[in-house]
């Protein structure tokens, strides 16, 4: 079972930390304990707030706790801010690429992220890197992570900030087994397919973005911070396919 959050962007209000301590506090409760936490980016809302990230996390002790940044993250405070949960090849401002064994499952966790943009975008070596990750041999399943996914909502203002030129990126994931494409940015619970593979979006935990068709937002503007934050759910079994299952907690 792996509990995929995304979008926290705590940001050293109590309202940014409480919507968070929901999500935790409900995944603490459960009688069967998850597996696997995966956090999908935009940790910290300004890059600096990692040491409320890392105590906010640290309520899930010896639970494998995996994290990957966004754009609202900073690549070489993420690194210093959260050096025990970060297991990344390169320093500084490389991009924060990590290969994650838990529970007999792979997690190839992609930094899609462009200092000082709101898109995404994978370089060359980016793609060689996860090209030849991919080519390794593993006795199970594998999930590719990233923060921005490379399709979109139909959202005018939202679709401005994908993967862009993602292209090699689809042939790449062809070429290899993959089980699933895991994903947040876009603050809306997802299912869709990319390069045949299912393709899962997290919800926002800090705000939910209503597309042009739903009822506005309270304010009027991009983002509804009044919404429940939510989560996903994602249960493998050998015998049975990919289940997921969207939470939001009121």
């Amino acid at each position: 079972m792996i509990a995929h959050l995304s979008d926290p962007h705590l940001d050293g209000t109590p309202e940014a930390r409480d919507r968070l301590r929901r999500v935790t506090s409900y995944l603490l409760a459960f009688q069967r304990p998850v597996h696997v936490v995966l956090v999908t980016g935009d940790l910290a809302d300004h890059g600096t707030e990692y040491a409320e990230v890392a105590a906010e996390l640290a309520v899930f002790g010896e639970l494998p706790v995996l994290v990957l940044p966004g754009n609202h993250d900073v690549r070489a405070a993420f690194r210093a801010g959260l050096d025990a949960y970060v297991d990344a090849v390169g320093g500084g401002d490389d991009p924060v690429h990590q290969v994650r064994d838990v529970a007999g499952v792979r997690f190839v966790l992609l930094d899609t992220t462009v200092p000082g943009e709101d898109h995404g975008l994978l370089s060359a070596d980016s793609l060689d890197w996860l090209d030849g990750v991919l080519a390794e041999p593993v006795d199970g399943p594998v999930f590719v992570a990233f923060h921005h996914p490379p399709v979109g909502l139909q959202h005018p203002k939202l679709d401005q900030w994908l993967l862009q030129a993602p292209g090699q990126f689809a042939a790449i994931l062809r070429r290899h087994p993959v089980t699933a494409l895991l994903g947040g940015h876009l603050h809306n619970g997802v299912t869709t397919t990319y390069a045949g593979l299912p393709l899962l979006l997290a919800p926002g935990i800090r705000s939910t973005v209503p597309l042009p068709f739903e009822p506005p937002t309270p304010g009027g503007g991009l983002v509804d911070d009044t919404a429940p934050p939510g989560l996903a759910l994602h249960i493998h079994r050998a015998d049975a396919p990919l289940l997921t299952k969207f939470v939001e907690l009121s």
